[in-house]
């Protein structure tokens, strides 16, 4: 069964060009929350993420809530294998799937044709998954004969429509969520958020960020609020929206 298990996992980021001044100093702490260390010697160190413990079991779908700045999004990253803990320990089971920052690798004087094989191997796949895949994509992308031109000459719509396809195409154990994927144009709403539905009532493990907390009540079993790069709260997902909302108004 696939799961997540994170002991005591941390997350620094060395900045070498920050000034050792008092107002860049300060400036720093007011951007992160003061959560950096600063010393005469070596560069200033962004503490993203502190003494992340997290047990994710098959069956969860687990809301991560938090301001802007919390540490959500590099903490998703690192349980994609996109940042690696500066401490602690990562074990994962399972086929991971970040279905976020969709526009990487992609290409836009190759056509979609093109781009649907750079993106399909840069998620892990072979070019006989992609090929098996392909029919799909064309079909839901609808995109027809524009897939053999370049993604220049499409519209933003149109983009989205096949970044859209390309991510959603491949099955996965553990999906990861950065909000919800914008839907692009109001024909392709309704058939996109099912596409969505559907490929999380199949995944395994479902990891959410949302600032949306319907959303996030609709779809998720379990919550954590994250607030300074720590866990501040964990339990269900109305509690934790409920110690966010009294932690905001406060």
């Amino acid at each position: 069964m696939s799961s997540l298990t994170l002991k005591n996992v941390s997350v620094s980021f060395p900045i070498y060009e920050a000034s050792r001044s008092l107002r860049r100093a300060l400036l720093l702490s007011s951007v992160t929350d003061g959560r950096q260390s600063i010393s005469d010697r070596g560069p200033v160190e962004v503490n993203a993420l502190r003494n992340i413990n997290l047990d994710i079991q098959a069956g969860d779908r687990l809301a991560l809530i938090g301001p802007n700045g919390a540490g959500k999004s590099t903490l998703l990253r690192v349980l994609a294998g996109i940042y690696s803990p500066s401490a602690g320990d990562i074990e994962c089971r399972g086929r991971v799937m970040p279905l976020f920052d969709i526009h990487m690798g992609f290409d836009e004087d190759a056509t979609g044709y093109e781009n649907i094989t750079l993106r399909g191997l840069l998620l892990g796949q072979t070019r006989a998954q992609i090929a098996a895949r392909l029919p799909e994509i064309e079909a839901f992308s609808g995109l027809g004969s524009f897939l053999n031109l370049p993604v220049r000459t499409y519209s933003s719509g149109m983009t989205f429509r096949l970044l859209f396809a390309i991510a959603t195409s491949i099955e996965s154990d553990i999906l990861l969520m950065d909000e919800w994927i914008a839907t692009g144009d109001q024909s392709f709403t309704a058939k996109a958020d099912a596409r969505l539905r559907d490929l999380i009532g199949r995944t395994q493990v479902l990891v959410l960020a949302s600032h949306h907390p319907q959303l996030l009540q609709n779809l998720c079993n379990r919550a954590i609020v994250i607030d300074g790069g720590q866990i501040v709260f964990c339990g269900s997902v109305d509690d934790a929206v409920a110690f966010y909302s009294a932690s905001q108004a406060a």
